[in-house]
């Protein structure tokens, strides 16, 4: 084969796997896969084993988990409730996450990413700032009231706080996988197991030995 066909060929396979490359999840090979979370797992797949399709019902592709208020009591004031394969069965290998957002009079869903996914989140009760920052480092944030709704793209840092002090406030959002995944800046930085070298965080955020320990205090680090 000559250098000129084998380049041909090799480009030939780099456009035939890049469609799948950059999907979230993979696209199901069936009309669907009730997730059966009680089956022993020996491997792992995308997403949970099928249960036998003689044994769906209804049931399996509805459910009451977003129904519970979330606890915020925490340093940030937020709680997030989430779909998964173990209460919603029927949402396995669709490529799809629903999440409860509770926000606390002035709490926060604190800087964080998802790597896997973009996120679609609509205002339900009070009034909510959100915003992402591009790989530019240009900020885009709105005030989001009851109804109206934003988007966050993929992989990128964003965040959504509760404007009111004394109010709280609640938002449902869509996540484009089943598996989202999501890494908190701050905790992922200040707070990581084993801890990332103190002469790294310090040159990184141009912090002090003794600012960096109090943040690490804070956060549990």
């Amino acid at each position: 084969m000559s250098p000129k066909s084998f380049i041909l060929l090799f480009l030939i396979l780099i456009l035939a796997l890049l469609p799948g490359a950059v999907k979230p999840d993979p696209d199901p090979l069936q009309d669907y896969c009730i997730g059966d979370t009680k089956k022993p797992q020996s491997f792992f797949v995308n997403g949970a084993p099928c249960l036998d399709p003689s044994l769906v019902l209804p049931s399996h592709f509805t459910t009451s988990a977003l129904t519970e208020q979330g606890n915020t009591a925490n340093m940030f004031g937020f709680n997030l409730t989430l779909t998964s394969a173990g209460n919603l069965p029927g949402a396995n290998t669709q490529g799809l996450t629903m999440a409860r957002v509770n926000l606390a009079a002035n709490g926060i869903v604190p800087l964080h990413s998802h790597p896997r996914a973009s996120e679609v989140t609509i205002c339900l009760q009070g009034s909510i700032l959100v915003g992402f920052v591009n790989t530019s480092n240009y900020l885009y944030t709105q005030n989001l009231r009851q109804g109206d709704s934003f988007v966050f793209p993929k992989g990128l840092i964003h965040f959504l706080y509760n404007v009111d002090p004394v109010n709280t406030a609640l938002a449902v959002s869509g996540l484009s996988s089943q598996n989202p995944g999501a890494q908190i800046a701050s905790l992922a930085s200040f707070a990581s197991k084993p801890a990332i070298p103190d002469d790294v965080l310090k040159k990184t955020f141009q912090i002090s030995g003794q600012d960096m320990a109090t943040i690490r205090k804070h956060l549990g680090g």
